[in-house]
């Protein structure tokens, strides 16, 4: 993908356009050098000619005219003066806005000179074949090309790093010892120490085969399952993802772990990168739905806290666009891209008309819920329909003995004894009823709702206006599930309680019915004491005949109290059910906010980023400079336009995709990019240390040249760069290394580094014995169940039901976890591509303080009593081959032998031994 010319940015922010009295067209041709330059002369070059140009803009330049200035619109438009931005702003009458902004005005004689001159093509003597786009030399814009080099060495990384060692002069460490190595690259890969019998035996057989042992090695661990586990963590704190939103109320989302079980099983399936970047685009078209939860990780401010002001709810919206630009921006992209929402990007080629046109793309994408597509391979499906044929059989018995209730959480289902109706009535015995949807089926077509109003179904009732006239009864076929819903209230005493009558536009058979009153609600967010179960409501079921006459069908109290009664049989097949319909929540599909999808509205660039200043209209594309026209319009369906918008992202040829990617791992690898700003590969962004290794890294990862490796594939790239010479080297310093290259960019030595917050916090549990290694599920909560604007608190953090990895850790924004938050753990509201490494007080005293340490190694100790023999030096030597991965000398034996075994336990977890990668 070949970059192109890119726009840069406009004249000035303009405002609100005044109608002006216009002269009548002047008698002769207009000529630039008579007629336009000495207008520009007198009011225009001084703060915008060849000494200086204020918003980036040139008038004596036709090309910078035509570009336009920082604001991003074109000052010149040949052939339409009513949008040419500097008509528009020499005739605003807004302060803020005029141009010039001090001394004499433009007089309508000459600006109608200039309109006339514009309307006619705006001739330009010796600057008429001027390009209208300028080229970008940015490395990060220039296609990707393999370097020819010579490698002598078996992994081509060891070349090019050892290359630059030479020309700098400096000598490489040597390889590092096998317990250092074991225990490096199996916190790197796995986020978990190697177990003492692991790390004897690596020794045993490095000892006998280096090359071999540490290659079984590594792919012992890239097949481990914890490989997804920690490097999901790495994708996850790029895209700022969370289970809450962040904005005052902060509220929870609910489901939003689906998401989150998606990278971890795409790390650990070798999701190829370009597939992996396509379903999080556009997976609800790939069978792959919650990965779009990637669209809607970052901070949003809801909707629902808007407000009513129209105004209100356009900026919000804007709001939220602009979270889903910056997330794809930063992760996939490399580059800085919400920087030209108001004007051009200040530094790269991405102008505000490339940012709206992005936008444009993501208009069908709305922060909330639903329910993932799945194809028929997905593991969460297959394990839904096991679970709903279990469902299906316990349903076969109970419809043996008459109907029954079933509790669906969001909605309450009745299964009834199959009727012949065109009208159905419910009679309630509840003084207060709230009702978001009725819904009726039948056994023809068990999933066609037979009450909508698409359908012809009409309704009416009592009290048909509803609470105080607010909430009318046509609400509960209308299919739109939330707040919308109808509250039938009437005095407790009254003898006519609420009732609702469907109406149905051609007698059906019927046996099930369905009431939620809040169904969209409960999926979006359980902050609230109680989560919006539907309450128990008692009613009677009533049928009209043919003849018109009503006839009693059934009631509630009869479904769920005289048929247990008469058949205590039931109460298992029930039971197990209620089990059953919790376990599909767990295991099988279920809404989870990965996005709501809507119709897409029509785009168009917003005056320094308002919606109250709309202009041209953009069809969804990419970026300019990188040939992203799509072919797209305004009438494009959404889903379309995340499919090409994905493709173009994910092309071969695309010079971001894959040299951001590879640079990632390689951070993740080493400790630091070869980019060391990971989501910047703009200007403002830092050059690569390495240009022609990044590139053959990218090179290689699109086109691997070995057959055992796939295209695309994130297992080979990691396994290339762990089986390379600089990393396996020794972390040990040189005077004349620190001296030429104190931060190891240039890997004479393996960076030293501490470990994350979560690898800390899951080997302490590792080590104590206690880690609960089960795969994906729902969140553990450490906080409590909060009100709307109260703020989330710490109330569990270190009780058993928290002892699983930290990456299962509920995530809410804004919040101290009050112990490993010290260890710069990241609270989602910024892009992490790299965290911030602190050394702190607080750190040394939450490792040995905190409930949660204390508390394990209490364990640890107790471990060590149990597992390392009766004598007090074997439990120590225990101690550090669990905790450290070598034996204790002889100095800290003696040492250890005067304090207790959780004494120990807590000072070693407190050493820079533990908490740094050797």
């Amino acid at each position: 993908m070949q970059a192109k010319g890119a726009q840069t940015c406009t004249f000035v922010n303009s405002g609100s356009l005044l109608t002006v009295f216009l002269l009548s067209a002047v008698a002769h041709a207009v000529e630039y050098e008579d007629d336009i330059l000495p207008i520009l002369e007198d009011h225009c070059l001084k703060c915008h000619g060849p000494d200086k140009q204020k918003a980036g803009l040139r008038v004596d330049q036709r090309l910078s005219l035509l570009r336009g200035g920082d604001g991003g619109f074109p000052s010149l438009v040949p052939g339409d003066a009513s949008k040419s931005h500097l008509i528009e702003r020499i005739k605003s009458r807004d302060a803020s806005e005029q141009m010039p902004p001090k001394g004499e005005r433009l007089s309508e004689e000459e600006i109608e000179l200039l309109e006339q001159w514009i309307k006619g093509g705006a001739e330009w003597p010796g600057q008429m074949q001027a390009l209208e786009a300028i080229q970008s030399d940015h490395w990060s814009f220039a296609p990707v090309v393999r370097p020819k080099m010579g490698f002598g060495e078996n992994n081509p990384i060891d070349s090019f790093i050892n290359a630059k060692l030479a020309a700098r002069g400096l000598t490489a460490n040597g390889p590092a010892d096998a317990r250092s190595l074991i225990r490096r690259v199996s916190t790197i890969l796995t986020g978990l120490l190697p177990e003492p019998r692991r790390v004897e035996r690596f020794i045993e057989d490095y000892a006998r085969d280096q090359d071999g042992a540490y290659a079984e090695l590594v792919e012992e661990l890239l097949s481990s399952p914890h490989f997804g586990e920690r490097w999901a963590q790495h994708w996850l704190d790029v895209i700022r993802w969370a289970e809450s939103n962040g904005s005052e109320s902060n509220l929870y989302r609910k489901n939003a772990w689906q998401y989150r079980d998606y990278v971890v099983r795409a790390f650990n399936e070798d999701r190829p990168y370009d597939q992996f970047v396509r379903e999080q685009l556009a997976g609800d078209s790939l069978g792959s739905g919650e990965a779009t939860g990637f669209l809607v990780a970052g901070p949003h401010v809801p909707a629902a806290t808007v407000g009513r002001e129209p105004s209100a709810i356009r900026q919000a919206r804007a709001d939220r666009m602009d979270e889903i630009l910056q997330t794809v921006g930063a992760s996939i992209m490399g580059m800085t891209i919400g920087c030209a929402r108001c004007h051009n990007h200040k530094f790269d080629p991405i102008t505000i008309t490339d940012y709206y046109a992005m936008a444009a793309v993501f208009q069908d994408v709305e922060f909330g819920s639903r329910f993932p597509e799945f194809d028929s391979e997905h593991p969460r499906r297959k394990r839904g329909e096991k679970i709903w044929s279990e469902i299906a059989e316990r349903r076969k018995l109970l419809r043996q003995t008459g109907g029954w209730e079933e509790d669906w959480g969001a909605y309450r289902e009745w299964h009834l004894g199959v009727t012949e109706a065109d009208a159905i009535r419910i009679r309630f015995k509840n003084a207060n009823v709230t009702v978001d949807e009725l819904q009726v089926f039948g056994p023809a077509e068990r999933k066609v709702n037979l009450a909508h109003r698409g359908r012809g179904a009409t309704v009416r009732g009592f009290p048909a206006e509803g609470n105080e006239g607010r909430n009318p009864i046509n609400r509960v076929n209308d299919g739109e599930f939330g707040t919308m819903a109808w509250r039938g209230r009437v005095d407790k005493n009254s003898k006519e309680k609420p009732w609702i009558q469907l109406d149905l536009p051609q007698r059906v058979k019927i046996d099930r019915l369905r009431l939620s009153s809040n169904r969209e609600y409960f999926f979006d967010t359980d902050y609230l004491t109680q989560k919006p179960y539907l309450p128990r409501y008692d009613f009677d079921l009533e049928v009209r005949q043919p003849d018109g006459e009503w006839k009693p069908w059934v009631g509630t109290w009869h479904i769920t109290r005289k048929l247990n009664e008469l058949h205590p049989e039931r109460k298992k097949p029930l039971a197990e059910i209620q089990k059953l319909i919790t376990q599909l929540g767990e295991e099988g599909p279920q809404p989870g906010f990965v996005g709501r999808l809507i119709p897409p509205e029509v785009t168009h660039v917003l005056h320094r980023g308002s919606p109250e200043s709309p202009r041209d209209e953009v069809a969804p594309a990419g970026l300019d400079i990188l040939e992203g026209n799509l072919g797209l319009d305004s009438r494009t369906l959404g889903a379309k336009r995340r499919s090409e918008f994905s493709d173009w992202l994910s092309d071969r040829s695309h010079p971001l995709t894959s040299r951001v990617m590879v640079n990632r791992i390689w951070h993740h690898v080493f400790g630091s990019g070869i980019v060391s700003t990971p989501s910047d590969f703009g200007s403002a962004g830092a050059a690569p240390s390495h240009p022609a290794l990044l590139d053959w890294l990218a090179a290689e990862f699109v086109s691997p040249t070995s057959q055992q490796t796939k295209p695309w594939s994130m297992k080979g790239m990691i396994r290339m760069l762990v089986m390379s010479r600089p990393f396996r080297r020794s972390s040990q310093p040189s005077t004349e290394g620190i001296n030429a290259d104190a931060g190891s960019r240039l890997l004479w030595r393996f960076p030293p580094r501490r470990v994350a917050a979560e690898v800390l916090r899951d080997s302490i549990l590792q080590a104590s014995g206690k880690l609960d290694r089960r795969i994906g599920g729902r969140s553990y909560r450490i906080h409590n169940v909060k009100k709307t604007y109260a703020q989330w608190e710490v109330v569990d953090n270190h009780g058993p039901g928290t002892w699983r990895r930290m990456l299962y850790q509920e995530r809410m924004r804004r919040v101290d976890d009050q112990i490993f938050t010290a260890f710069d753990f990241p609270d989602c509201g910024q892009v992490r591509a790299k965290r911030p490494v602190s050394t702190t007080p607080l750190q040394a005293l939450n490792l040995m303080n905190s409930p949660f340490v204390v508390e394990q190694s209490n364990f640890i100790a107790e471990r060590a009593r149990k597992e390392g023999g009766e004598k007090r030096e074997s439990q120590i030597r225990w101690l550090f081959d669990c905790l450290l991965s070598r034996s204790p000398q002889v100095d800290e034996m003696a040492a250890c032998r005067e304090i207790s075994l959780q004494l120990v336990a807590r000072s070693l977890m407190n050493s820079n031994e533990f908490g740094f990668l050797p």
